[in-house]
């Protein structure tokens, strides 16, 4: 999935003994420097502290009359700090940047020494970055310095990209289909508290309002789906539109809902709903959920855990696979998963197995080999109203030969991976959060702790 632009608003400030030329020169490059970086920004002109407040009035009303997710405050210079309150504080919800530019060198006649020109950036952001923190404001201090000037712009974009995260959690419904599967305790949600805290609705459908869907599905589109993966899918027994029909009934029923209540993930009731009650396993409509639909997909009515899946797609646009853990061995931890992995995890095709587990019925089982790499693994908790996210990182490498007992023979290797961690396994064991980790590729630490400290989320 592509991350859409964020959404800024940008504003600089610079001293009204300072020359005017040389701020609005400075803001210019600032600007450009964030559009090159792919920023989407909404400015308005440099304010300075004239005396009678007039640019303060109008930076503030034209920023009042825009639609943006974080507010970057760009110090060009020297500006008394009352300047910058003045036009900021109407916006203290939103997340902001407090960025300081940097002086620039100049030779006179292209000789040596070069001499370094300043309007005192770093003063202003000084008097103001404590100011901010003593105000509640939600704000990220990045400043340049003079070798470099305007090379923070990524980093300034790297937040922006944070704060849209944010508000677009503040705006996600997920929806779950029943309700604590397996009378499981770490998947629970505790509605209310969500809602304050990240802003995050979940919302309960009922399996029978599935069920009820799944007859009046049009066969045509049944068909067509099937056709569809029988060609995608590479299956170790011949797939047919008989074998699949459940499943896609099941996939568009969901799908329906999520149409009509705007989801942007699904956890569905897995061994004592679709199992138990509809008589197949979930696997493949949880493949057709997030391959097919877009939407993050986790079982087992694991509303902490599709939460954590979209802190990670709205940050990285990736697939954020869920993934349990199996064994921790001395360096290592082994992930797999007993049902499904999305196809933007897959390493080559989509592989498919028709086979049982105990007592279940032949259902489908994805046994796609996962990519390896670079990983961040993460898992959301609370206590009460307090929200915790304990985070690690490590080296995902392909698995030794393993299965899990009680799959019809000769078992299933299930996806899965070994994660050298870079912490001792040890210390990441003690600090556990429940048995699904969502997994990025790539070391995506400082985007999490962001995010943590403008949701008020404890990072672990």
């Amino acid at each position: 999935m592509n991350i859409p632009p964020a959404q800024a608003a940008f504003v600089g400030f610079g001293e009204v003994n300072t020359p005017r030329d040389l701020i609005e020169r400075k803001c210019q490059a600032a600007q450009t420097a964030l559009q090159k970086a792919g920023l989407q920004l909404f400015v308005t002109a440099p304010v300075s502290d004239d005396p009678a407040g007039v640019e303060v009035s109008r930076a503030r009303n034209e920023l009042a009359a825009a639609d943006f997710d974080v507010l970057i405050v760009c110090l060009a210079g020297w500006i008394p700090s009352h300047a910058v309150i003045d036009v900021v504080s109407p916006f203290a919800h939103k997340p902001m940047v407090l960025w300081g530019l940097t002086g620039e060198y100049v030779r006179d006649h292209n000789q040596a020494p070069r001499r370094l020109i300043t309007t005192a950036d770093q003063a202003g952001t000084t008097a103001l970055r404590d100011t901010f923190d003593a105000l509640g404001f939600r704000f990220k201090f990045i400043y340049d310095t003079a070798d470099a000037p305007y090379a923070a712009a990524g980093r300034v974009k790297d937040f922006c990209v944070v704060a849209q995260a944010a508000a677009r959690l503040h705006s996600a419904r997920i929806g779950s289909m029943g309700w604590r599967d397996m009378k499981l305790f770490a998947t629970q949600v505790d509605a209310a508290s969500l809602r304050r805290v990240v802003g995050t609705e979940l919302e309960i459908f009922e399996t029978l309002e599935i069920a009820q869907r799944m007859p009046a599905q049009d066969p045509a589109e049944v068909a067509h789906i099937a056709d569809g993966l029988i060609v995608t899918w590479q299956s170790d027994k011949p797939l047919s539109v008989e074998i699949l029909e459940p499943s896609i009934r099941l996939y568009l029923a969901v799908m329906e809902l999520v149409r009509l209540r705007h989801y942007q993930a699904i956890t569905l009731n897995d061994v004592d709903g679709v199992k138990k009650l509809l008589g197949f396993t979930p696997a493949a409509a949880l493949m057709m959920l997030s391959d097919l639909g877009g939407l993050t997909t986790i079982p087992e009515n694991d509303g902490l855990g599709a939460v954590t899946q979209l802190i990670v797609r709205f940050l990285t646009g990736q697939a954020a696979a869920y993934f349990e853990f199996y064994e921790f061995f001395k360096d290592c931890v082994l992930m797999g998963v007993p049902d499904f992995v999305p196809a933007g995890v897959v390493d080559g095709a989509v592989q498919i197995r028709l086979t049982r587990f105990g007592q279940l019925s032949v259902g489908v089982l994805n046994v796609s080999k996962v990519k390896t790499g670079r990983v961040t693994l993460c898992r959301l908790a609370s206590r009460g109203d307090r929200y915790r996210l304990h985070i690690v990182t490590g080296e995902a490498v392909t698995p030794r030969p393993w299965e899990e007992a009680g799959w019809t023979p000769p078992a299933p290797q299930l996806p899965s991976l070994e994660v050298i961690l870079d912490s001792p396994v040890e210390d990441f064991a003690q600090k556990v959060c429940g048995q699904h980790y969502i997994l990025a590729y790539g070391d995506i630490r400082p985007q999490l702790a962001d995010l943590c400290q403008l949701l008020g989320i404890e990072l672990v």
